[in-house]
């Protein structure tokens, strides 16, 4: 299957809109979606792709698996339905945004091929959480937990961002399985400041506050919240986000999301380096595995590891360093449904 998807799918793929990267991002969607509203077709996938693996509990979830999607695979999770049978334990939607956005202008999604690696600054286009909220009621229930990442709306002021995450929580709470609070993409402005000390703080203690009081009018546990960091934060920095989130009594955090930073990448996709946005990919394995081993050693929250997953020794490598589960983003877009079979066989 690697070889038959890296030689005949994988290039077909990339030939799409004469090698446009978003124009193939979205025909593959559509496959996915497709594929999610025909239950024979989808049974039959999941036989070809099956590999069993052990539960894990996490945050008071049970996965199925420890081998996740990523968040901006899938932002308005209308493959939800499918990517189950394709093999992963989990899935995480978004990032969404209170209000329905266009996203940045394009171009803004490049492949880095001889690096491994992608570009992008997307910058949250998506439908906003009303209409994931819907969708995930219409999906009904769809055999592996669902979590959904949320960002701040692009025309809110970074003042106003706790509010914006609140409207999405509440539009979210009932129907993700957990949220994954998004304040580390490069590609809205000013939202990486929210990762500083005080508005950090302020923003986790209103949304925790929050999902405990519609937890308690339903008569539920509290949704699981998630914080998802950056991997360029400095060690300092790292320490500041734990402290924060520890006495914030989130559930969890995620680790890491794309980089500012430009290292790996390879003299041929030199040209593309000097693209604006984050770097996602090969050139981020070693730093994510380094984020994950130092915030796995200073806290007994669990971790998904996220970032530079492109075989299954790097995921293994992940759960080593402390994460509970991983993600694949880029990886899956290089390797295919081969590389979560081998990392479903090689984490159990």
């Amino acid at each position: 299957m690697d070889v038959g998807y890296r030689s005949l799918l994988r290039p077909a793929l990339f030939r799409i809109g004469s090698g446009d990267a978003e124009a193939a991002h979205l025909k593959t969607l559509q496959q996915v979606a497709r594929l999610g509203d025909q239950p024979r077709a989808l049974h039959a996938v999941q036989r070809l792709l099956h590999v069993p693996t052990s539960p894990v509990l996490v945050a008071g979830i049970e996965f199925p698996g420890r081998v996740g999607l990523a968040a901006g695979m899938d932002k308005d999770g209308v493959g939800v339905r499918a990517w189950g049978a394709l093999g992963f334990g989990h899935v995480e939607l978004g990032t969404v945004t209170a209000r329905a956005q266009p996203g940045n202008d394009a171009p803004r999604l490049f492949r880095l091929r001889e690096s491994r690696g992608v570009i992008n600054r997307m910058g949250f286009n998506n439908h906003g959480a009303a209409a994931l909220a819907d969708r995930l009621r219409a999906a009904g229930p769809v055999g592996v937990p669902v979590g959904v990442s949320v960002g701040k709306t692009k025309v809110t002021p970074v003042e106003e961002a706790v509010e914006d995450y609140l409207a999405s929580l509440r539009l979210l709470d009932e129907v993700a399985d957990y949220l994954a609070v998004n304040v580390s993409s490069p590609n809205t402005p000013g939202l990486r400041s929210l990762q500083d000390k005080e508005p950090l703080a302020e923003l986790l203690a209103e949304l925790v506050t929050t999902a405990g009081r519609l937890a308690r009018d339903r008569g539920v546990t509290p949704t699981p919240i998630f914080v998802k960091i950056a991997p360029d934060l400095t060690d300092g920095a790292l320490d500041d986000v734990l402290e924060v989130v520890q006495h914030a009594d989130v559930s969890g955090l995620i680790a890491t999301n794309t980089t500012v930073g430009r290292d790996g990448i390879a003299d041929g996709d030199l040209p593309l380096a000097d693209e604006t946005g984050g770097l996602s990919g090969a050139p981020l394995t070693r730093r994510a595995r380094y984020v994950v081993e130092r915030i796995a050693q200073r806290t007994k929250l669990p971790v998904i590891g996220v970032g530079g997953v492109m075989t299954a020794a790097d995921g293994t490598a992940l759960i080593d360093a402390g994460a509970s589960l991983v993600q694949v983003y880029t990886g899956y877009i290089y390797r295919g449904p081969a590389l979560v079979q081998e990392l479903n066989r090689s984490l159990g």
